[in-house]
């Protein structure tokens, strides 16, 4: 395929009106959708600054790419556009940028549309190229110049595979044969030379800077003198994968990557972890420092090189806290989904049957607090663990969870458990280091998981059973002394208790509240169920309501997780929420406290009872005032969507 199926002449624009970066991703968004070529502009629009929020697609040099790989795409584009005078896109060299490709890519593009865009980035390294494209005047001139570029790389790749076939009895004699091949795995650099490094490169979305970091580094080893090898990791996945040998023999390790590689390959070796927009604008400081072994040695087990001393591509600890904290959500999620569902199945087949039906019983089985829903806490602690402290951690990351759960902490103590099992781990790692490197193979199968369990496990048993049991019992006497003297009161309390922790002590404390202390003093017409079964149905559904009617203030992947949160909040699984109150707990936690607490208030001001225990919209029929249950339900659900829509930050704002 050559670059210009994808970069089409009706796109281009050939002198940008913008003056400002938000003017110009604007103009450029318009050229696209004025063709058909995306279908949701304000999604699309979403994606680009996400992948701007990550680092500025302004590579310097003059050039702006930004990008984005989403369902909002229908063709795969590239819109080609020039700015005369120029404008301050952010670039990485602080120089205004002159020429602009948006990259346009559909999920789930083929390979063919993948490597195209790949020769295009690794074009742009060449400024001659660049300076060639400036003086274009047409449309028709930029497609022919792209045309015969492309047939000269073509002509170049073809005459570098006739050279690497006859001389494929020497290249398989040595890796270090100093052959020159920008697209294959083969080592690029001087024959002569000694010195040699390996890189990786990756970006976000695997468009565009993996394969200029790629090109960058390659060409500068060539001018140096020096031997590299590169892998990229891009949209097609791992390419050019270093091997062991490889490694073993690199004298540094130069990893220039936005995103998560694998790293524990790199174990007892120096390396450089930089941004992958360092290995564009800065490949001859890389290379040099990698080659001089001026880098921090890389430790894989619960560690990263920072913690040897890595200088540069630090990231902030709010940062780190945020990456720990969805890898644990990341894992939780299909356990919340896949069991809620189950549940809500469930719920539906008992009212058409019975509670003792087997149908029923299987699928509450599977689904609920001994299946599915049994793992939530411990999977989300463990995987949180094993961000931090690495595979050592998980083990006492998922127990300490499941203590969490056992002795009533909810999903805020496992949150707890998750942080602490993985510096736990990067403690021990710490403490251990001196001892002889004899046993350093015991580490992480035997020392790792003893003292890490017995450390988290005496902390969680020692510190949330008896706190956590403590308030949830002090609540319960609370509620059940404040009697039956301002119902409304009692009702807002008790409906926004169900959303304070989602599970936890205060959730479980207004539920035990509603089925036990009433229940026992001769109340069975279920009125304080009605007030907990409304307040524990807003969260997930107005999660739902925000991400569908909000679309703009959440990321694509949340908005298909907010779709099953409808069929969650009508059973009365107010689980469905908690991977966006753990990614976000203020916003989300405040904004539904106060929607399940109006719910809640609502269902006593207007007298309704809901004599049964769980069920959510399948129960609604028992209930003495069905339409005004649904209604206190509703209401509750549109505030807090409301709030949380309108509070929370939108990806496009961020800069």
């Amino acid at each position: 395929m050559r670059i210009t199926d994808l970069m089409i002449q009706e796109t281009m624009i050939m002198d940008l009106q913008a003056t400002t970066k938000d003017e110009a991703i604007d103009e450029l968004i318009a050229s696209l959708n004025r063709s058909g070529r995306i279908n949701d502009p304000v999604l699309f629009k979403e994606m680009i600054y996400k992948r701007e929020a990550e680092s500025s697609t302004g590579i310097g040099g003059g050039i702006a790419m930004p990008h984005a790989k989403t369902t909002a795409v229908n063709e795969p584009t590239v819109v080609f556009a020039k700015s005369r005078k120029g404008l301050d896109f952010e670039a990485l060299d602080d120089q205004p940028a002159h020429v602009f490709f948006m990259i346009a890519a559909p999920e789930g593009a083929g390979n063919t549309h993948l490597r195209t865009l790949a020769a295009l980035s690794r074009l742009l390294i060449d400024s001659d190229f660049i300076s060639q494209l400036m003086s274009t005047d047409t449309p028709a001139e930029v497609s022919a110049l792209f045309d015969a570029k492309q047939a000269e790389a073509a002509e170049k790749e073809a005459a570098k595979e006739k050279a690497k076939a006859e001389k494929a009895a020497n290249v398989a004699s040595t890796s270090t044969t100093g052959q020159q091949q920008n697209t294959s795995g083969v080592i690029v650099g001087n024959a002569n030379s000694e010195d040699f490094v390996v890189a990786v490169t990756a970006c976000p979305t695997g468009i565009a800077h993996t394969f200029m970091a790629e090109d960058a580094l390659k060409k500068k080893a060539q001018e140096m003198g020096i031997n590299i090898r590169v892998e990229t990791n891009g949209s097609e996945g791992a390419q050019n994968v270093l091997t062991a040998d490889e490694i073993a023999r690199a004298k540094g390790v130069i990893v220039a990557a936005d995103k998560n590689v694998e790293m524990a390959r790199f174990d007892g070796k120096p390396v450089l972890q930089r941004p992958v927009s360092d290995g564009i604008r800065k490949s001859e400081e890389l290379i040099r420092k990698a080659v001089n072994g001026d880098a921090p040695i890389y430790r894989s087990q619960g560690g990263n090189a920072k913690e040897e001393g890595a200088s540069g591509g630090k990231i902030s600890v709010g940062s780190k806290i945020y990456k720990d904290l969805m890898n644990g959500i990341s894992h939780m999620l299909p356990f919340v989904v896949g069991g809620g569902i189950l549940l809500a199945i469930s719920f539906l087949f008992e009212q058409l049957a019975s509670p003792e039906n087997p149908i029923v019983q299987l699928l509450q089985t599977i689904g609920g607090g001994t299946g599915a829903f049994h793992f939530l806490i411990p999977v989300l602690a463990g995987f949180i663990a094993m961000s931090i402290g690495d595979r050592p951690a998980l083990m006492p990351g998922m127990v300490g969870g499941l203590m969490a759960v056992n002795s009533n902490a909810g999903f805020l103590g496992g949150l707890a458990a998750g942080f602490l099992a993985g510096y736990v781990v990067i403690g021990l790692r710490k403490l251990f280091k001196g001892l002889p490197k004899a046993i350093d193979g015991l580490k992480p199968i035997l020392l790792y998981p003893v003292f890490g369990l017995l450390i988290v496990g005496a902390i969680s048993f020692y510190v949330f059973d008896p706190i956590f049991g403590s308030l949830n019992t002090w609540l319960v006497d609370a509620l059940g002394n404040l009697g039956t003297g301002n119902a409304v009161l009692l009702g807002l309390l008790l409906g926004g208790m169900m959303s304070i922790d989602m599970g936890g002590p205060f959730n479980k404390a207004a539920y035990t509240f509603a089925i036990g202390v009433f229940t026992s003093s001769g109340n069975t017409d279920g009125a304080w169920m009605a007030a907990v079964m409304a307040g524990g149905m807003v969260p997930p559904l107005a999660i739902a309501l925000a991400t569908t009617f909000f679309k703009s203030k959440f990321t694509e992947q949340e908005r298909k997780s907010g779709l099953t949160n409808y069929v969650l909040g009508f059973s009365f699984i107010t689980e469905g929420a908690i991977p966006f109150a753990a990614a976000d707990p203020l916003r989300v936690l405040t904004s539904c406290i106060l929607g399940s607490a109006v719910a809640g208030g609502l269902t006593q001001l207007w007298s309704i009872n809901v004599p049964a225990p769980h069920g959510g919209i399948f129960v609604a029929a028992l209930a003495n005032h069905a339409l005004l249950f649904l209604l206190a339900v509703a209401i509750g659900s549109v505030i807090s969507g409301l709030i949380l829509g309108l509070w929370k930050k939108s990806p496009t704002l961020v800069k």
